[in-house]
């Protein structure tokens, strides 16, 4: 797959960095710009990478910080030991994300290894959010609940 050179460039502006290993746009905010991207397993340099899709946009990265201080991901992990369809249904995103990164490449350092917590307890709502943002609804359950949580990032226009 190729990216085109003005969503690199975008992406890159977004990260204040060269970005590296996309593979794809995985998702477009409503101003139209990358906000997820699904990166390489494996990083040009050879560095293993789990965190399929990656949330690049800084206003998107920023809301989704917010509901990690408020104490969701404290009150998400808890639900998942209390309530087992929930559980189960996060360990079926949790599957359905090894999967999918095992179709692209098997990488072993990372086999078996999501990213975000899943599929025991929940560490990244960015990780889950942006794998919600790519998957569509329904996939992640508790990304979906996060993203529910967010106001359009993309309404005052373009983040860079």
């Amino acid at each position: 797959m190729s990216v085109s050179p003005a969503d690199q460039e975008a992406v890159s502006k977004q990260l204040g960095r060269t970005a590296r290993g996309i593979r794809s746009i995985a998702h477009r905010c409503t101003c139209g710009l990358p906000d997820v991207v699904e990166t390489e397993p494996r990083l040009p340099d050879g560095t293993p990478f789990p965190t399929t899709y990656y949330v690049t946009c800084p206003r998107l990265a920023s809301a989704i910080g917010t509901l990690e201080a408020s104490g969701m991901m404290k009150e998400m992990t808890d639900r998942l030991a209390e309530d087992e369809d929930l559980a189960a249904r996060y360990r079926a995103a949790h599957e359905s994300y090894l999967a999918h990164r095992e179709s692209i490449e098997h990488v072993s350092e990372i086999a078996g290894i999501t990213a975000g917590g899943m599929p025991t307890r929940v560490k990244c709502l960015h990780v889950l959010v942006g794998h919600s943002l790519a998957a569509g609804p329904g996939v992640n359950p508790l990304g979906d609940e996060a993203l529910e949580a967010l106001d359009d990032w993309g309404r005052r226009g373009p983040c860079v």
